[in-house]
């Protein structure tokens, strides 16, 4: 049924139809009496109002743009259908609230959490349903951003569209929900940039999330990157390169800075802080809680190729008197990373280490009994030994940490493999 005999258009009464953001520019825009407007030229959402509802449309007349509040009654590949809402056509005035899907969305770099990387959008899919009676709406559901997308975009005016809809429909679809999306940023051109739900980056493994905001250029980076969680955003900083880590740090406020600074092992915060400009460094240390700000503070002292630039001071050490419970309930006090834990250091009244007991000797005894018969005699560095040294030990004793002493013989940190495997991963 044609709303109009100009040319047909799809009535959407109780249909839900698929339509796709390159295939509609252009066509002609006219309404329901027949009038003729122009030749669309883009579809304006109002995210603070509706998300996803298209509420205006923009068109080409007389070589000038004008802007419509419309209710779209219906479209085909052949036109669209419209009645205005509330005026008259007015020059196109958009404001920073105004999300353009062809300026805004088209060639946006998004993340892909499914897929663990940054795509390009190629394409916008809209659908127009009417339910229950109800006037149709048109709304954005998915961006498309895989090869059909791709070929829409590259043959557009070039065949048919008619053709250009077959042609595209024997590439397989790549699509990503609209309702994953958030609004992060304001450029200052004053373009909104789309970037699927940051929150889900979260979800990811840390060194996942962290190849994602190596992908993406500075200015999402920055915009994602300050609006992660705390402890998400550490997670990150910990798996990034040193040259992105100091441009993620730099772009923040020292206080936020300093919140997801001491979210993080105190020795890979030394390191990130070590490059940073003194005067950045000192601000943040400044805005840290004491405990941290003390306990990263006495690493910068080290450089970075020896074993106290490299420890960190999170560790469990009990007395060597200490039993299984006692270690137990330690592990569940432990504000570090509980990850990175793999052995319990015994010590002496003189923080001597005496023993070192694996975690998985405590699965396999009884909460009463003690730590002292099954603990490995200790292995330990002095806090200047070399990395390379250092890395010799792990590889001849096949430790999972190693103890690191003061000048009398005092535990002050540990290094674990991990710092052993990065280390040798950066040479």
């Amino acid at each position: 049924m044609a709303i109009f005999s100009h040319f047909p258009v799809a009535v959407v009464p109780n249909l839900l139809c698929m339509f796709y953001l390159t295939e509609l520019i252009n066509l002609p825009v006219r309404g329901s009496d027949g009038r003729r407007f122009g030749r669309l030229r883009e579809f304006v959402i109002e995210p603070e109002k509706d998300p996803n509802r298209v509420s205006s449309l923009i068109y080409l007349h007389d070589h000038n743009l004008w802007q419509l509040p419309v209710r779209i009654l219906g479209m085909d590949l052949e036109g669209i259908a419209i009645e205005p809402l509330y005026a008259a056509p007015v020059p196109m005035q958009t404001n920073s609230g105004h999300l353009l899907l062809r300026r805004d969305v088209l060639d946006q770099q998004i993340i892909d959490v499914n897929g663990r990387k940054v795509v390009r959008v190629n394409d916008v899919g809209l659908e127009l349903t009417g339910q229950n009676g109800a006037a149709p709406e048109l709304r954005a559901q998915q961006v498309e951003v895989g090869v059909a997308g791709a070929l829409r975009r590259m043959l557009q005016g070039a065949v048919p569209r008619s053709w250009l809809s077959r042609l595209s429909s024997w590439a397989r679809p790549r699509t990503i929900p609209w309702r994953a999306f958030d609004l992060v940023e304001i450029d200052p051109a004053r373009r909104i940039r789309l970037q699927i739900d940051y929150r889900s980056l979260g979800r990811l493994h840390p060194a996942d999330a962290a190849d994602i905001m190596e992908e993406l250029a500075p200015a999402e980076r920055e915009a994602v990157f300050g609006s992660l969680d705390n402890e998400v955003a550490a997670d990150i900083l910990g798996e990034v390169n040193p040259r992105l880590q100091r441009s993620l740090i730099e772009g923040l406020e020292t206080e936020h800075a300093a919140d997801i600074i001491e979210e993080m092992e105190p020795d890979e915060a030394a390191d990130i802080l070590a490059e940073l400009p003194e005067s950045k460094s000192d601000q943040i240390l400044k805005d840290m809680q004491a405990d941290e700000r003390e306990d990263v503070a006495d690493l910068l002292e080290y450089r970075d190729d020896v074993a106290g630039g490299r420890m960190t001071t999170d560790f469990i050490a009990l007395p060597h008197q200490a039993h299984v419970a006692d270690a137990v309930a330690a592990l569940r006090n432990f504000e570090g990373q509980a990850e990175n834990v793999t052995t319990v250091f015994l010590v002496n009244e003189h923080q001597h280490v005496v023993g070192m007991v694996p975690l998985a000797r405590l699965l396999l005894a009884g909460s009463g009994d003690s730590l002292e018969p099954m603990a490995e005699s200790p292995i330990s560095v002095e806090r200047d030994r070399r990395e390379r040294d250092v890395a010799e030990i792990f590889n001849k004793y096949n430790l999972l940490a190693l103890p690191v002493v003061d000048e009398q013989q005092r535990l002050v940190g540990v290094v674990t493999v991990d710092d052993v495997i990065a280390w040798l991963s950066e040479k």
